[in-house]
């Protein structure tokens, strides 16, 4: 068989790839080896992200009486799973009617390169020869030492999503990072006792500021959710439920376990050295800044080193596409993606922070507009949280910007979508919907023109050249 492109992959990133070079003119090949969809939409951020609309309208149901609403709610968990596995299903079929309209070739099994130029499918014995390939295998959960594995008792992220949730009432969520900061949340909501185990301090998060962790830290103690640290020597199974042993030599028995303790990238099965590939220490594929991995093969997701986040695999398989179709044309950027924690609070950032700013040269100010003042939010029962923008006061560039609060996750499209240069300007300038969220931007522009004399860069007059356009 050959083609023009040949996805390994059917994740978020093999996704897209496939449907942009179908949209381009190319001839299209997907392999899967396991669920389509992969991680994101069977087990990460679809299901998820349902889940995390549930918890937010059991937490904001505290509320309701004082908007005139009337009577008790409670969580379901084990009907929230239901509902999680219908909305899955439901965009699965959706993707895949996709592809199929497009004209993109599905196969199903374990793609390995025979060499640089050939891949052949298991167990049916495929031969594709594609122009080029993009290997989107993405990353399985990693479960350390000392413990193992047991259905329905000790749980890595992947197992939530595939069976129904255990019914015990106490969990222990072991893990620092986002995965174990949404969850201890989500189940939190849903009543469950959580005891959360972290190692290093969930809050210590370079890439969000001060300001965020110390707002997310004190919204997460409000839910009761204070993390142990420690880390974990052993876990086991007992009569009375599972046994959890810290590296402080204490013992917690709990109903179930969670280990949100990362992931690690697929690269098994591929025989990844057949196409001169080289692996990191880490087994992430090493690409150069056009996502390249050796010629004619391109790597993109949580199979290269990077942020393991669907957001940097949709973005990146625009990047290897259009080098693909015209080599050289777009290198990677990963300041232009946005990042997001859903959470007791929601969290979102997109390019520098000020310290990254400072390290590349820049003069970094701040502008700054809170949401407890902004009438949308306060009839949304919602003020917590700001807008934060950081520009360059030498251009007047945008350089990046954060937002905490509801539907932080979606505002941060305000500054996303726009290049560095002349963005203030443009949301000074835009008409907004009132009440509206989006307004903040507006008011933290106007603040950091004034704050930081950027009114050229801002509301134009003089001293408006070029790089203010």
């Amino acid at each position: 068989m050959k083609c023009d492109l040949l996805v390994i992959g059917s994740g978020p990133g093999g996704y897209r790839a496939a449907v942009l070079a179908a949209l381009r003119g190319l001839s299209a090949v997907i392999v899967e080896k396991a669920t389509w969809g992969g991680c994101c939409l069977n087990r990460g951020c679809v299901p998820k992200k349902d889940w995390y609309h549930s918890a937010r309208i059991l937490n904001a149901a505290r509320r309701f009486s004082k908007r005139g609403i009337a009577g008790a709610l409670h969580g379901d968990l084990a009907q929230a799973w239901r509902h999680q596995r219908q909305v899955v299903a439901a965009v699965r079929d959706s993707y895949q009617s996709y592809l199929k309209r497009l004209g993109v070739t599905a196969l199903s099994g374990q793609a390995r390169f025979e060499d640089p130029h050939t891949v052949v499918v298991e167990p049916d014995g495929t031969r594709i020869s594609p122009r080029a390939v993009i290997i989107a295998t993405g990353s399985t959960p990693h479960v350390p030492d000392g413990c193992a594995v047991i259905p329905g008792r000790i749980l890595h992220s992947d197992l939530l999503f595939d069976e129904p949730v255990p019914e015990g009432a106490r969990v222990v969520i072991v893990g620092g990072g986002v995965v174990a900061l949404e969850f201890a949340y989500i189940l939190r909501a849903f009543g469950r006792e959580v005891v959360w185990l972290a190692r290093q301090d969930p809050f210590a998060r370079a890439d969000f500021s001060a300001p965020a962790m110390k707002l997310l830290r004190s919204a997460m103690s409000d839910a009761g959710l204070v993390p142990v640290r420690a880390g974990v020597r052993a876990v086991a199974a007992t009569a009375a439920g599972v046994s959890v042993t810290t590296t402080g030599n204490e013992v917690m028995v709990a109903d179930w376990v969670l280990l949100a303790t990362g992931r690690r990238p697929v690269t098994a099965g591929l025989d990844p050295a057949r196409a001169g590939l080289n692996l990191d220490a880490g087994g992430h594929i090493a690409v150069d800044d056009e996502m390249r991995a050796a010629a004619g093969v391109y790597a993109i997701g949580d199979c290269v080193a990077g942020p393991m986040t669907a957001n940097r695999a949709l973005y990146e398989a625009g990047v290897a596409v259009d080098n693909i179709v015209a080599p050289g044309s777009h290198k990677r950027d990963l300041a232009r993606v946005p990042e997001a924690l859903y959470s007791a609070i929601e969290l979102a950032r997109v390019g520098l922070t000020e310290d990254q700013a400072e390290d590349q040269g820049h003069e970094p100010g701040v502008g700054f507009a809170a949401f407890e003042s902004s009438p949308r939010a306060l009839g949304q029962d919602a003020p917590e949280g700001y807008v934060r923008l950081i520009a360059d006061q030498e251009s007047g560039a945008l350089l990046g910007g954060e937002v905490l609060g509801a539907e932080a996750g979606e505002l941060i499209h305000m500054l996303t979508a726009s290049p560095s240069v002349g963005a203030l300007r443009r949301i000074a300038g835009a008409a907004f919907n009132h009440p509206s969220r989006c307004e903040e931007f507006q008011n933290a522009v106007e603040t950091l023109a004034a704050k930081w004399n950027l009114g050229q860069y801002v509301f134009g007059g003089a001293g408006d050249g070029p790089r203010g356009a």
